[in-house]
């Protein structure tokens, strides 16, 4: 397999080359590969794709690592019942 299909992104299925591509196209922070290739949207919220990009930028861009702005990473969603939600408001009423 070649190194370029390598995905990146898992949740977005995004390989190494259209990463690559995009920062060749001028693409160089994690925020305007993230707005163009959907990178980091998925489930994982770029917990396993953002540094992997980081470093892409920085082996191509020649910026230190240190120096690119990280996405935020925000904590897994989950779905919640409505009877949990019912059984909350519950207890605020009777209280």
């Amino acid at each position: 397999m070649s190194e370029e299909k390598i995905i990146i992104c898992r949740c977005e299925d995004i390989t190494l080359e259209e990463v690559r591509e995009a920062i060749k196209n001028g693409f160089t922070t994690i925020e305007e590969i993230k707005r163009i290739l959907r990178t980091g949207m998925g489930p994982c919220q770029g917990k396993s794709c953002g540094l992997l990009i980081a470093r892409e930028i920085s082996q191509i861009t020649g910026t230190p690592i240190e120096e690119i702005e990280l996405q935020n990473i925000r904590p897994p969603y989950g779905g919640i019942l409505f009877k949990e939600i019912l059984n909350n408001v519950g207890d605020k009423i009777e209280k």
